[in-house]
């Protein structure tokens, strides 16, 4: 019985070190979107310009996390071939 709970664990901790570098790429995603959308915000109520930068920042933000997130996946499928 104890070997058979040394495989399980052995199986998972296999399963989540292979999955948990992908694990926080959502989040990674979403906050850079965020983050450059209230920068957009900020900098429209500093200068009284209301949709224009909350348009641009946020579109930046979209471009860069998607960026950023396709880059980490590629280069994770990289190290994974080695």
């Amino acid at each position: 019985m104890n070997q058979n709970n040394d495989d399980d664990i052995d199986k998972y901790s296999k399963y989540y070190k292979e999955v948990g570098p992908y694990l926080g790429l959502g989040l990674q995603l979403a906050a850079t979107v965020v983050v450059l959308f209230f920068v957009g915000r900020w900098i429209d109520n500093a200068t009284g310009k209301e949709p224009l930068f909350t348009l641009i920042f946020a579109v930046l933000g979209i471009f860069t996390a998607l960026y950023h997130f396709v880059k980490t996946v590629l280069n994770m499928g990289d190290k994974k071939k080695k």
